[in-house]
């Protein structure tokens, strides 16, 4: 019966568990007896017997952590979720790198690979991936798909006729960003915890727009960034590219104004000098910004040929929406996210410039501008793209398996341990030596010898965790002491103003400040002096009540 029986047979473990309980209580003389009578392999029951675990609750030999290391990870995970501030799959990722990297191997530090956080969270079910908040973003869908035909029909008959080359498509729009607000994103949190997460935010909502323009090639045209209020700040031009521009407005939303300007001082002349042939063509939305008579006759007048796409068709046929946006909010979220867990709990407008450069060179690069072309069927001109599937299933490359390492390790020098390969190797020496005077199997001193390393490890991996966590907050101190430092000044400028240009601005006004007289051509007046004092008995100046020669009042 025994040879009949299935192999994968999800009850087998608890008829074994019943069979080892039968024969320690006696009820069986032979082990035989017992494995017909339940249904299991003999062979099994023996080992089971003789102590040999379940192979389900063993560790694979192929792990990278030790038991010790992911225990003290779990420990982090469950630390930084009472915290509020339950990490991403990434930072739990580089935790593991971290620990890693510090058992102190001379060969190069191992990695996890691209799969591990997924095994992990297999593994360990106390843990699993959620969604911080609900996902509540509806998107118009253009369904109509004779719509899109003419739209790819319209566009390349524009093409044709004006002669464009692929080098002179620019794709054209404005992204908006609330300050404070964190991107949604998977955490690994409790199993046990019901609903969502939480994890804090500023929650400072002060819009700001950013106004981009992308290449068919893959590169970007600089930004213009549009904060909301009525004065600039000397402070916002300090730090950025030269070739950026910064403007303001009521409710730092963009404009008729602002997108002609835009079009006049930034676009023009920056895509005039690279264009290849006669004509450029600006691919862009309906927005009431984009499609004043003043604008298109600036176009008509410098050979820029702007065509919109249907209504409701962005998130299909732009492609900074398809290529670039996503990306680009995604990670100015978690640049936010990382202040957010550093101690800054207000984000203003000197943390954003500090913080979108960085967001904008993940998003905005030749790849990711490239793919968003490719992708809306534009350059490369293929419909088909677009028209055949809306949702695509990418298919997930396996890791590859990791090779054993065949270096033999470094010998055990007798001193004292400053990595965890060192302790390690110490621990077993010690053991190797108790072994070797006492003859015998492990012994009750050897297992409180093994506790003790186990804690000296924990503490070890605990040290690694508080330097990191000391690292990062030490880095945001640094950048609160570098914001009051920051000047507050007010500049009188107005509309749209490149970096290079508020700079110059405001060290002339600054000078001006200075030294009135050198501005205005007359010699500078000499340093002023502090008045001698005043007597406070007799009111007069040059001595103090202390010194003075009349009978004290």
């Amino acid at each position: 019966m025994t040879k009949n029986a299935p192999k994968k047979d999800p009850q087998r473990e608890g008829r074994l568990l019943l069979a080892v309980n039968a024969i320690k209580k006696g009820q069986f003389a032979k082990i035989r007896e017992a494995a017909r009578l339940y249904d299991v392999p003999t062979s099994t029951l023996h080992a089971r017997l003789h102590g040999r675990p379940d192979r389900s609750n063993l560790r694979a030999n192929s792990t990278k952590l030790s038991e010790t290391e992911e225990n003290s990870l779990k420990e982090w995970i469950i630390s930084m979720n009472r915290r509020g501030a339950a990490p991403r799959p990434s930072m739990v990722q580089d935790m593991a790198d971290l620990l890693l990297s510090d058992r102190g191997d001379d060969v190069p530090a191992l990695k996890t690979g691209k799969n591990w956080v997924s095994n992990f969270l297999r593994r360990n079910k106390t843990f699993k991936t959620k969604f911080i908040r609900k996902y509540n973003y509806q998107r118009a869908q253009c369904e109509n798909r004779q719509l899109l035909r003419d739209w790819f029909i319209r566009f390349q008959e524009t093409i044709a006729k004006y002669g464009i080359l692929d080098e002179d498509i620019y794709n054209f729009d404005e992204t908006g960003f609330a300050m404070g607000v964190i991107a949604t994103a998977k955490v690994v949190t409790m199993a046990e915890n019901l609903g969502k997460p939480v994890l804090l935010q500023p929650g400072n909502r002060e819009w700001v727009t950013v106004i981009e323009a992308v290449n068919s090639a893959g590169w970007a045209v600089p930004p213009v960034i549009i904060f909301k209020g009525k004065v600039h700040i000397e402070s916002w031009y300090n730090g950025l590219p030269r070739d950026w521009s910064i403007s303001v407005s009521p409710n730092g939303w963009t404009s008729d104004d602002l997108g002609l300007q835009w079009l006049k001082n930034s676009f023009d002349p920056y895509t005039k000098c690279r264009k290849t042939g006669r004509y450029r063509m600006l691919v862009l939305d309906g927005h009431g910004s984009h499609l004043t008579p003043e604008f298109d006759r600036y176009c008509d007048e410098n050979d820029i040929v702007p065509i919109c796409m249907p209504a409701h068709s962005s998130h299909l046929l732009q492609p900074l929406d398809v290529g670039c946006f996503a990306v680009l909010k995604r990670s100015y979220g978690r640049f936010v996210e990382s202040m957010m867990r550093d101690g800054i709990h207000h984000i203003d407008k000197l943390d954003f410039l500090s913080i979108f450069p960085k967001a904008r060179a993940e998003a905005l690069k030749t790849k990711n501008v490239a793919h968003g072309f490719a992708a809306t069927g534009l350059v490369p001109y293929d419909p088909g793209r677009v028209l055949a599937k809306l949702h695509i299933q990418l298919q997930k490359t396996p890791t590859p398996p990791g090779s054993s390492h065949s270096t033999a390790p470094p010998p055990w020098v007798p001193e004292t341990p400053h990595n965890v390969n060192e302790l390690r190797r110490q621990s077993e020496m010690v053991k190797t030596l108790l072994r070797r005077r006492t003859h015998s199997p492990p012994s009750p001193i050897n297992e409180a010898f093994g506790q003790i390393i186990k804690c000296c490890l924990t503490a070890m991996h605990e040290t690694s965790f508080k330097d990191k966590e000391i690292s990062d907050l030490r880095a945001a101190i640094e950048h609160l002491q570098q914001k009051r430092t920051k000047s507050t000044k007010q500049l009188p400028f107005t509309g749209i103003v490149q970096v290079q240009d508020g700079i110059d601005r405001a060290q002339a006004l600054q000078l001006q400040d200075e030294v009135p007289g050198a501005v205005a051509g007359e010699a500078a007046s000499e340093p002023k002096k502090r008045a001698p004092p005043r007597c406070s008995n007799c009111n007069i100046m040059g001595h103090r009540r202390n010194r003075c020669p009349q009978p004290l009042a």
